[in-house]
């Protein structure tokens, strides 16, 4: 065992005095000072010297004593002290890891149901450990939300000996798991999960006819790893189950083939960041006249003008290669901020069959809808939440908004040394891409390891393609098994070691100088450490961070630079361009700009960029919440029926409806009769909920066209939603009665082939892609444009 760390180093802050005065007069909701958490710190470590002293047996009697009082009712705050020094000491003499300092006041913060932000490399994993094993002795289940199930396997199984000495159980959930598996997973007092499967199953759960069916316990306390792809980028991305496969009114092909001939001049145009496309009215009339089915706008026809709506987006902005890979004759999508492919990912309402008939694949159809959710609502269902990342303070104001989550912002163990570069900025992509390769040849000669962040697939392989060229043999990752992956990127500090990725490939898996096990590590420092290029800027900041934090981790030597072109996707889609002043923009040349204006207008882009996007999910959580309120209700209504808390359904106290219910309990048993109203009442109030969904999307799209009477958006669909959840309980008020009057109920109890009231014979889980037509909600800011332009 190797020796025991006889102090952390002294704790430095990243941020200036100023910058820290700056955020508390304008009342940030970023915590700097850590006082408070360094005097419970020194109590901790007080009680850590005598710990040492103790023999393992000793340690197993103050593990199962922490226990036995937590259970007791002994408040968990009165607790922190004692557990996190024995944790501290346990991780030590089992893992060979003593949390550092640092590490500790990152647990006090997640203890506190604060969001902790730890730079890349300091050790958030084991940080974690200590409010888990102290929350966890309640016995009511804690869930460690990680960024992929690799590292939901990796780390329940790395940290699993200090929670087995605690006295606590462990568990992972992986993709592919069954029913039983799960269940024993979510029994368990830790669960390392990733939010999305933890959200699948809780979407499943309440598509169960029997109890015993369910595989989640209720929801205690979760902390997030990777919190700002968790709760930030992923956050109103839709968890969906559908089933019951239904066919779409017109042939997507036969769409696809009829955009394909439209001429861009004049059939269609977007819109000014080439994120919708719309047809011109000559461009409709040429379509109906193709069609052959009159006005595309009659009530019957609506269906159909959608599918074309999509199979215009899919042929006019969603490329292949950037937007999504075709692997294995399937349409797989690329996630826009990490640009690797979302496993289980479909665009929504018919864009997904549309970019297959482009592509010419098998269509997988939709389906219908059975129950959705975002990851921002689904974590909500928990009691607490705290979170972890190396890159908050951009985001903070969102985090405190939507999670009520402060921002607490933890100094390295040891202060980086990474050198950031200024961006090299060329007048167009060609210039950018040669001096790439000319900067990597330069850089791999010497030995250095360099890790290349990409944004798309498509540029990946083209600078693989053009290093292999001269000689440069290189690791490219764009969109393969975590696992596989993790490992590479472990290895990217090697000696000669060239490493190309989308932007966050490889993301909770450190990247260690000399390789992974360090072995040429004195060779690389001697080099300056890892060199992390970014070959583009991004919509947020915190993408371009998480990036170059690749680099310079626990006080190594590293540097970052970024190279950019004016006619990059971002710059052109946002007309940076026209930011600059033109009296400072330049001709086309080859070498880097030389003007500092030039980078300050891309950054203060960049800041724009990410203050739209934030109104966007502002937005979208107005819009979303009144529907969530609504699920949330029938949710709730749902488990009291299959928990057999509920007594009989008030749809069935109608005069008639007791009767025969009477008649039915003096004939077949009352526990016949009740189980039979539990099946029917569950069908029905899935099958309406379903009916629901398909109704508010309705509504949603046709949102935008409130603000061309000058009606407030938001206020018509909160009205429009709410008619229809009214529509809603009446209808499975109906639908429950009618059944019940009319079912066959048998002392063997109903039959539900008979009735139809079997759901789907399967169901399929997928996540919506965000919001990819920009479709509603821009048509809507579209509308409000016009109609205050046309006023």
């Amino acid at each position: 065992m190797k020796d025991r760390q006889k102090g952390d180093a002294p704790m430095h802050t990243t941020t200036s005095r100023l910058k820290q005065f700056l955020h508390r007069i304008r009342g940030s909701t970023i915590e700097f000072d850590l006082k408070s958490y360094r005097k419970i710190l020194s109590q901790i470590n007080e009680l850590e010297d005598g710990l040492r002293r103790a023999d393992e047996g000793e340690l197993t009697k103050s593990a199962e004593d922490v226990a036995l009082r937590a259970r007791r009712g002994v408040p968990l705050d009165d607790l922190l002290v004692e557990t996190f020094a024995l944790v501290r000491e346990v991780s030590w003499r089992l893992i060979g890891l003593r949390p550092y300092d640092t590490q500790v006041i990152a647990g006090l913060v997640l203890h506190a149901g604060k969001l902790s932000e730890m730079q890349t490399g300091e050790g958030k994993t084991l940080a974690a450990v200590l409010p888990v094993c102290l929350n966890a002795l309640t016995g009511r289940g804690i869930h460690v939300l990680t960024f992929n199930d690799y590292l939901a396997r990796r780390d329940a199984e790395w940290m699993g000996p200090i929670y087995e000495f605690m006295g606590l159980t462990v568990g992972f959930v992986q993709e592919g798991m069954d029913r039983q598996e799960r269940k024993r997973a979510y029994a368990s007092d830790v669960t390392y999960v990733t939010a999305k499967e933890a959200g699948f199953d809780f979407l499943r759960d309440h598509l169960c006819f029997e109890k015993e069916d369910l595989v989640h316990r209720s929801f205690h306390f979760a902390v997030v790893d990777e919190a700002d792809s968790n709760l930030i980028d992923e956050a109103r991305v839709p968890l969906v189950i559908a089933g019951n496969v239904a066919a779409p009114p017109a042939d997507p092909r036969r769409l696809s083939d009829i955009v394909r001939g439209l001429d861009s001049a004049t059939d269609f145009q977007t819109d000014e960041y080439s994120r919708t496309v719309n047809l011109t009215e000559s461009g409709l009339d040429r379509v109906e006249d193709i069609l052959g089915r009159g006005s595309l706008h009659d009530p019957q026809n609506i269906e159909i003008l959608s599918q074309l709506s999509h199979a215009l987006h899919a042929e006019v902005l969603l490329a292949r290669d950037v937007d999504y890979i075709v692997r294995n004759g399937r349409v797989e999508l690329v996630d826009e901020f990490t640009g690797r492919v979302a496993e289980k990912r479909r665009w929504p309402h018919g864009l997904q069959a549309a970019v297959e008939a482009k592509e010419d694949l098998s269509i997988q159809r939709d389906g219908e809808i059975l129950g959705s959710i975002t990851l921002q609502h689904f974590l909500r269902l928990y009691s607490k939440v705290s979170g972890m990342t190396a890159t908050a303070q951009s985001a903070a104001d969102e985090f405190e908004e939507f999670y009520d989550m402060t921002v607490v912002v933890i100094p390295p163990n040891r202060s980086c040394t990474r050198v950031d570069l200024p961006d090299l900025v060329f007048t167009h992509k060609d210039a950018k891409h040669r001096a790439l390769v000319a900067e990597i040849s330069c850089m791999h000669a010497t030995g250095q390891p360099i890790l290349v962040g990409t944004s798309s697939v498509a540029e990946s392989d083209r600078l693989a393609a053009a290093l292999q060229e001269t000689g440069i043999a290189c690791q490219v990752l764009n969109a393969r098994n975590d696992e596989l992956e993790a490992g590479i990127v472990a290895r990217a500090g090697s000696l000669y070691a060239v490493t190309i990725s989308t932007n966050m490939a490889g993301r909770g898996t450190d990247i260690r100088l000399g390789g992974e096990h360090g072995a040429t590590r004195d060779e690389v420092i001697a080099l300056g450490g890892l060199y992390v290029i970014g070959t583009n800027r991004h919509e947020s900041r915190r993408i371009d961070d998480q990036l170059r934090g690749r680099a310079g981790r626990q006080g190594d030597l590293g540097s970052s630079r970024f190279f950019i072109s004016l006619t990059d996707d971002l710059i052109e889609r946002y007309r940076i361009q026209e930011l600059i002043p033109e009296s400072q923009r330049p001709h086309k040349q080859d070498s880097p700009i030389d003007n500092p204006v030039i980078g300050r207008e891309i950054e203060r882009a960049q800041r724009i960029i990410e203050g739209q996007n934030f109104e966007i999910r502002r937005t979208l959580w107005k819009y979303s919440k009144r529907v969530e309120e609504q699920r949330k209700t029938v949710s709730e209504r749902r488990q009291e029926i299959l928990q057999e808390k509920h007594a009989a359904p008030i749809e069935l106290r109608a005069p008639e409806a007791t009767e025969r219910y009477d008649e039915l309990c003096s004939s077949v048993g009352d526990d016949v009769v009740n189980e039979a109203i539990k099946q029917i009442t569950l069908y029905h109030i899935d099958r309406c909920w379903s009916d629901h969904l398909a109704a508010i999307a309705h509504i949603r799209e046709g949102t935008y066209l409130f603000s061309f009477s000058m009606q407030n958006p938001l206020d018509e669909y909160h009205r429009e939603t709410l008619k229809a959840f009214l529509v809603f309980q009446n209808r499975v008020a109906e639908q429950i009665l009618r059944t019940f009057l009319h079912a066959d109920i048998t002392e063997a109890g109903i039959d539900i082939d008979k009735e139809g009231l079997r759901g789907p014979a399967s169901t399929w889980t997928y996540l919506i892609s965000d919001n990819p037509l920009g479709d509603w909600l821009n048509r809507f800011f579209s509308g409000i444009r016009k109609a205050f332009t046309k006023s």
